[in-house]
């Protein structure tokens, strides 16, 4: 039986035929050149469609096995973390860059982030988010790290979700520095290497208690 194609960043279509593939795209934010390369790509290969995800990718669809080495190669794009156990995409508002609500610097501070974790293998799947105002439309209360900016600094939140089980995350810390927010990621993401679950992070935190994780990773 076919399956998804991990070391190629390919997902298994519902024809149990083709592929779908989709290109790293930090932020969400694109240049006109990359997707009139994506879109090139796309009709060289016959794809069956360009969808753009919830997670702020492009997703080519519908590409046949044979043809996936060559779209990567001439994407000249890294594959987005879509599948497997690891840090995904980091989904980021326009912050203070673009929108004028914004209260703090979503892009700046998201593909910081991005360009440390993404696609890291974890025991987990793992997401973030980081918002630039309360309005969170990045929704970084279903994230297993939310980051939501204030006109004060960021406030830091953990363990939701928007699985079978929603959970929205609970807040740990509160009118935080950039700087404070990029050392507090790397305890979470240390402690969830450590502790090793299979389990999404809000899961480990109702067994073990907030105020335990909170010591844990130094709060």
């Amino acid at each position: 039986m076919a399956k998804d194609l991990l070391e190629k960043g390919a997902i298994l279509q519902r024809d149990q035929e083709t592929y779908a593939i989709a290109p790293h795209l930090p932020g969400g934010i694109v240049s006109a050149e990359q997707l009139r390369k994506i879109a090139d790509v796309a009709a060289k290969y016959n794809a069956a469609t360009l969808k753009v995800t919830s997670s702020q990718r492009v997703a080519i669809v519908g590409l046949k096995e044979e043809d996936i080495d060559n779209a990567w190669e001439e994407l000249g794009i890294k594959p987005g973390a879509a599948i497997g156990l690891c840090v995904r995409s980091i989904k980021i508002c326009p912050g203070t860059t673009f929108c004028k609500r914004g209260q703090q610097d979503a892009v700046g501070l998201g593909l910081k982030i991005d360009e440390k974790y993404h696609g890291m293998e974890l025991p987990c799947k793992f997401k973030m988010a980081v918002s630039g105002c309360a309005n969170s439309c990045s929704e970084p209360a279903i994230k297993d790290i939310g980051i939501m900016g204030t006109p004060k600094g960021y406030t830091v939140m953990v363990g939701g979700n928007a699985a079978i089980k929603p959970r929205l995350a609970d807040v740990i810390a509160d009118e935080m520095t950039e700087d404070d927010v990029l050392a507090l990621v790397d305890k979470i993401i240390s402690f969830t290497k450590t502790y090793g679950s299979k389990k999404r992070l809000g899961r480990v935190i109702d067994e073990i208690g907030i105020e335990k994780f909170k010591s844990e990773v130094g709060l």
